[in-house]
């Protein structure tokens, strides 16, 4: 069974593998020195800090293979390739009290809502695609229905 491609921007791409680099690389290293130091204090069978260390590689190496899996099955949108809002869109809009909201677009593993990077599977980011500039969406959240007017779209 093939597993299903994970749609993000380029740069959602480049930043898993940065990660994914740092884990193979880096982090590995600071494990590897903590199990060291570890061993190095004597009887390993009773060593908290030797479990900690094997916790963190287990863990470590999960994230790996999740990572190149994320990878793997990336679908690698070009921004600006679909009609209206898709992937990759900055949108500027304003609420029916006037109040603007910047967003971006972004793949499922690219979220970070504090910087208003919201996923074009989140209500936001679904109620907005295939939309234009002058637009009018309404976004339905758990706090109710709010109307959106699109402001600006940029690539």
């Amino acid at each position: 069974m093939t597993k299903a491609k994970i749609p993000m921007t380029q740069r959602g791409y480049d930043k898993l593998a940065e990660t994914l680099n740092f884990l193979k690389t880096e982090r590995r290293e600071q494990i590897s020195a903590y199990m060291g130091s570890a061993l190095a204090d004597g009887d390993i069978r009773e060593s908290a800090a030797y479990d900690e260390a094997r916790m963190q590689q287990s863990e470590n190496e999960m994230r790996i293979r999740e990572l190149e899996d994320q990878l793997e099955r990336a679908d690698i949108i070009q921004e600006g390739a679909q009609e209206g809002i898709g992937l990759g869109a900055k949108v500027r809009v304003k609420n029916d009290k006037g109040i603007e909201r910047d967003f971006e677009i972004v793949g499922t593993y690219e979220v970070d809502v504090a910087k208003g990077r919201v996923s074009d599977q989140s209500p936001i980011g679904a109620a907005l695609s295939g939309h234009k500039k002058g637009d009018k969406v309404i976004v339905t959240t758990p706090n109710g229905p709010s109307k959106f007017t699109i402001i600006e779209v940029s690539y």
